[in-house]
Parts: C-alpha cells; sequence; structure tokens
C-alpha cells in the first residue's frame, strides 16, 4: 500500500509518500481501508517530535480517519468486514490501510460522508468532552473561546449554541472574529496577535474587553491557545466558572493560582484522547450525540 511516512523530523515538506507494508490486524484490532483522512494541529507536532507520543520511524502521521474495515483481528466482537467507521489511531492515517484498537473505533450512519466523519471526532469529539464533561456547560451561560476560529473553537461554538450558551468569539483577528461570528458565535473580541508574558497592559485590555462585552464576566473558557492568553482570560472569569484547558500553540502558560481561589473558580484538563481510551462508554454516548446533532 502507499503511506505518507515521517523518516526524519520536520514539517510537512519531509513527509514522503512511498510504499509501506500492509499490515494484518492483531488481536483487538481492526484493518480500515482509508477513505478519507483528516489533519489536525497534533499531527504537525508529531512529526517534528514535538508531541507526547513518539512513535519510531519509519511512521506514516495522521491521527483521524473514516473508512471500511476490511479485516478483523481475533477477539474483535463490535465490527466486522465492510462496516464503515471512524478510528482514532493517534497515527497511520496518512496510508491507504491502517490497524487500529477496536475501542478508539465507531461506527458511522450510512449516511454521513467519510470526509465528514474522518474530521468529526478529535475537533468535535474535544468540544464535546470539554463542555459536557468536563465544565458541565449549562443552557443561559457564557461561554468564551478563545482560538474560536480554529477547528476545535468552531467545534465549540457550535456545540455551545446547541447547548443553549451565549458564545463569545476570541481569535487574533478581526478576519478570525468574523468568521467565528459567521460560525454561530453571539459576540466576538480580537485579541493582539502576539502577547507577551510581561505585556501587562495588553493582558489587561483583554481581560477587560471581555468583562464589557460579556456584561461582567464568563462562566466558561475554552482555551486552545494558551500561553500569555490564559491568564487575562482567567481573571475574565465568573464566580464558580471553569476554564478548560485543551492546548497550547501559544506556549504553556504560567499562571498566578490565587486566582482560582479568589474566584472560586476550577482549572480542568481536557485530555481527549486518554478520555476516550479510559471511557469508552461515555465517549460512545458523546459519539451518538454528536451524530444526533449531525442528522439534524
Amino acid at each position: 500500500m502507499k503511506a505518507l511516512m515521517s523518516l526524519a523530523p520536520g514539517g510537512p515538506d519531509t513527509l514522503v509518500l512511498q510504499d509501506a507494508p500492509l499490515l494484518a490486524p492483531g488481536p483487538g484490532q481492526v484493518r480500515i481501508a482509508v477513505e478519507a483522512a483528516a489533519v489536525n494541529y497534533p499531527d504537525v507536532l508529531i512529526i517534528q517530535d514535538l508531541y507526547q507520543f513518539k512513535p519510531p520511524r519509519p511512521f506514516a502521521p495522521g491521527g483521524e480517519a473514516a473508512g471500511i474495515i476490511d479485516a478483523v483481528g481475533e477477539g474483535v466482537t463490535r465490527f466486522a468486514v465492510g462496516d464503515h467507521v471512524l478510528a482514532i489511531p493517534g497515527w497511520g492515517a496518512l496510508a491507504e490501510a491502517v490497524c487500529v484498537a477496536e475501542q478508539m473505533v465507531t461506527a458511522i450512519p450510512r449516511s454521513m460522508p467519510f470526509d465528514a466523519a474522518a474530521a468529526l471526532m478529535m475537533t468535535y469529539g474535544t468540544a464535546q468532552h470539554a463542555l459536557a464533561d468536563r465544565a458541565r456547560l449549562q443552557n443561559g451561560e457564557t461561554l468564551l473561546v478563545l482560538g474560536a476560529a480554529g477547528g476545535t473553537g468552531v467545534a465549540a461554538i457550535e456545540l455551545g449554541k446547541a447547548t443553549g450558551a451565549r458564545v463569545i468569539a476570541a481569535a487574533s483577528s478581526q478576519k478570525k472574529v468574523d468568521f467565528a461570528l459567521s460560525c454561530g458565535a453571539d459576540l466576538g473580541v480580537v485579541y493582539p496577535a502576539q502577547l507577551a508574558d510581561d505585556d501587562r497592559a495588553g493582558g489587561k485590555a483583554f481581560t477587560d474587553a471581555v468583562r464589557q462585552i460579556s456584561g461582567g464576566g464568563v462562566d466558561v473558557v475554552f482555551d486552545a491557545v494558551g500561553g500569555a492568553y490564559a491568564e487575562p482570560a482567567l481573571r475574565a472569569m465568573n464566580w464558580n466558572g471553569r476554564y478548560l484547558v485543551i492546548g497550547f500553540p501559544a506556549g504553556i502558560p504560567k499562571v498566578p493560582l490565587n486566582l482560582p481561589l479568589l474566584k472560586g473558580c476550577s482549572i480542568v484538563g481536557v485530555f481527549w484522547g486518554a478520555f476516550a481510551a479510559r471511557e469508552p462508554d461515555v465517549q460512545a454516548a458523546n459519539a451518538q450525540h454528536l451524530f444526533d446533532l449531525y442528522a439534524q
């Protein structure tokens, strides 16, 4: 089979399309003939050896795919050859076939196109787990989404609105904010494209803007940015707020822990991949909820 392989650490230009062995699924695995694969931020990190998982080279990146099962391993009970599925292999999806553990595979409706299915779970699954399981977002609460024009940001906007929340989109340019508004956000805030840890004025301006547009503060922060943007967003939270730690493209933030004490708020980690592996029944229910929303 053909696969897009990472032979050495580097950017996308270092990937090489070449022949790779077609492996048989091991015990508890299924093999999927890949019809579509998604590209997410972790895929950019993993080929640079900057992700928390470092597979031995050569390997094909690609953490998310959809296709048709063409072989099943010993002990597989939930799937059969011919099933239409999406999968989160972690890596290996940028290939004509990939073997995946059964618990990281989800059956999809036959009405769902493979490209839509391939791009669903890592973004919308993350946002659903974050907002429903970790933040317990409620109808009528105010949700602030950082990085609102990105994949998980858009998913958080749409799922937040589906929950009945008021959604404030925050991004680094008016163009990105306008895009987020077109995706359903109620309000928008532009933060500095480059915000340094020691830029107290820039951070305060961001906090003040969020407080002003929200009418005092926000109940949940969905932070897919990190870095120096974390503390100003945390300062704009209401009492009993929940701050969701999603990712760190701007760097891992350092926040003063007196803030959650003074605000009575929680800082909550969101690691969708570990959650899906550890709590497959809850993940299955979340996936069904996403399929129902997609159908609607």
